[in-house]
């Protein structure tokens, strides 16, 4: 129906995003990390060129090349090195260190993209078919291992990259719904969208790469979560490819035509099928909307204020509380005076008398527990380290700081124990050594009736073995997080890095649910081997191998 006429160019092969915003450290920013974090101001961590790279030869066999030319188009078979080196892996801490370590290891043996369901289909076929197991690919902003081409015992592996499909199908006005194909980034769905009218209002901090498609197989949370949904929470139907078939999922707004199969899929990770187009619940744009910042005078008095909003019957279209370290941190580093205590912001948008409502209800909400407004200047420093902050982890990076994040739900109950206890492991798992503790951060991004997430900043000294460092960490923030009433992940997905949790937290039985779906729709185990589905009995791997991405993706498909 409509493609956009915005095109977003490549991200940057060892680093986020646009290269053209790398941040750069200013000398107050580097006396800062020395201080701090007892970096000295001179350090310069290593850094690969992509020149002094090699990338393995392909072994993508003969008669599978041919199938898949004969499936999508031999000019869409891409085997260059520079291609297969941008889909190595996904924009982790982790991804980013192997990278400009000059670890390409596991660059996919080719890039394959299709142009439309069929196209997909043919190419799940052609895989089983010959043995190769298949990654699909969106925006490749995967911060747990999700797109990590691994060969799960098969001889190649391939990266199904979706931009191709990339067009609004179908809007119906009337039922305010839009089918959007997958490929489709942010910026682009919202541009065609807007042309209508109609807005998504799906805003993560992957906003600028991330896709239709990704949302839906990660079972997505944007900032604006609180007025509009989660991303799952917004998909009325999707259709999926997948190598027996083709599932098209959802017909009503609700059904009692038996268990959802929609749910099969949204959060699957591409393991049993290839999302190709997504029907969603779009809105208008909105007429009017309010956006101001809050000192609150501790956590705890933020938290329940928080609650008080999640709980009432008017909520805004966002609301964040950052603690008191975050709060500082964030101030120092838009060079804006830090409040005391901690800041919260708060947006409402939509029509003008639900913004004047959400707004008085918040302030109520906010006053009732000690919180002062401070305008609307804090928001806007907000929002713009929020789209920085995965070039300032780059530059920290290459400043010999390791800098990555993690998150967390529980109910509000649990929520304080839950922080401290990560926090806790966090700060024991990098600590120690007589030197400066690390730098642990936390925010409440989300917020439900019953709970909230947690979302948590790390940085510390780099050391000489960052990633052992920060497997470390991770394996003691996975089990505190599930020790103590926590989700492995409210909305990072499980890819390989959660996935020695995944059968604490769903059960034994679960598991074998899981594995049963993967062996009825991928028989063959060529579904992005070695992601979400845990690979030893659940319990028996907890804590053992995060993010160490294992490659028995293969045996447990054909179990």
């Amino acid at each position: 129906m409509t493609a956009p006429t915005h095109r977003i160019g490549e991200p940057a092969w060892d680093a986020w995003g646009d290269p053209a915003r790398a941040h750069h450290l200013t000398p107050d920013q580097r006396a800062l990390i020395a201080q701090v974090l007892g970096v000295p101001a001179t350090t310069a961590a290593p850094r690969a060129a992509e020149t002094e790279l090699r990338v393995a030869r392909s072994a993508l066999p003969p008669a599978a090349r041919a199938a898949l030319a004969a499936a999508v188009g031999p000019a869409h078979v891409n085997t260059n090195p520079a291609a297969r080196l941008r889909r190595a892996g996904g924009k982790s801490t982790p991804d980013l260190l192997r990278r400009r370590a000059g670890d390409v290891a596991r660059a996919p043996d080719a890039v394959v993209s299709p142009a439309d369901h069929d196209q997909v289909a043919a190419v799940l076929a052609a895989c089983a078919e010959h043995g190769v197991a298949v990654v699909p690919f969106g925006g490749g902003t995967s911060v747990v291992g999700g797109v990590e081409p691994l060969r799960g015992g098969f001889a190649a592996a391939i990266t199904l990259d979706l931009r191709r499909l990339d067009r609004l199908v179908a809007l119906d006005p009337v039922a305010r719904t839009a089918t959007l194909q997958a490929g489709l980034r942010t910026p682009e769905a919202e541009e065609v969208l807007a042309d209508f009218g109609m807005t998504l209002g799906h805003r993560p901090q992957s906003y600028e790469y991330a896709t239709i498609g990704g949302y839906a197989a990660t079972r997505s949370a944007g900032q604006d979560s609180a007025g509009y949904g989660r991303f799952d929470s917004m998909v009325l139907a999707l259709r999926a490819a997948t190598p027996r078939g083709t599932l098209d999922l959802g017909r009503a707004p609700a059904s009692a035509a038996g268990p959802d199969l929609r749910q099969l899929l949204l959060g699957s990770e591409g393991v049993f099928g290839v999302i190709t187009e997504v029907t969603l619940r779009v809105r208008p744009l909105p007429a009017a909307e309010h956006e101001e910042a809050w000192g609150l005078p501790d956590f705890a008095a933020g938290t329940e204020a928080l609650r008080a909003l999640a709980q009432g019957g008017l909520r805004p279209t966002l609301v964040r509380l950052s603690d008191p370290a975050e709060t500082f941190v964030n101030a120092v580093l838009a060079g804006a005076p830090a409040p005391q205590g901690c800041l919260a912001v708060v947006r409402c948008e939509g029509d003008a008398a639900y913004v004047a409502a959400a707004r008085d209800a918040a302030a109520a909400a906010l006053r009732a527990v000690g919180g002062a407004p401070l305008g609307a200047e804090p928001v806007a420093h907000w929002r713009e380290g929020r789209y920085s902050a995965p070039y300032l982890r780059d530059a920290l990076l290459d400043a010999g700081v390791l800098a990555e994040t993690l998150e967390t739900a529980a109910t509000w109950s649990r929520l304080p124990g839950l922080r401290r206890a990560v926090t806790a492991a966090l700060t024991t798992a990098l600590g120690g050594g007589g030197g400066p503790e690390p730098l642990v951060l936390c925010h409440i991004s989300h917020i439900y009736p019953e709970g909230a997430s947690l979302y948590f900043t790390v940085a510390t000294a780099a050391g000489d073995d960052p990633l052992e460092r920060w497997r470390a960490a991770k394996r003691a923030a996975g089990d505190a997080i599930t020790a103590h009433g926590g989700t492995i992940t409210h909305h990072h997905a499980v890819g390989t890095d959660h996935r020695p949790w995944l059968g604490a937290e769903v059960g034994d039985l679960g598991v074998e649910v899981l594995r049963a779906v993967k062996r009825t729709l991928d028989p063959a185990g060529v579904l992005n081997p070695g992601k979400l589905i845990p690979a030893s009995a659940p319990g028996t791997g907890r804590g053992g191998g995060a993010g160490s991405g294992t490659e028995s993706g293969a045996e447990e498909g054909r179990r």
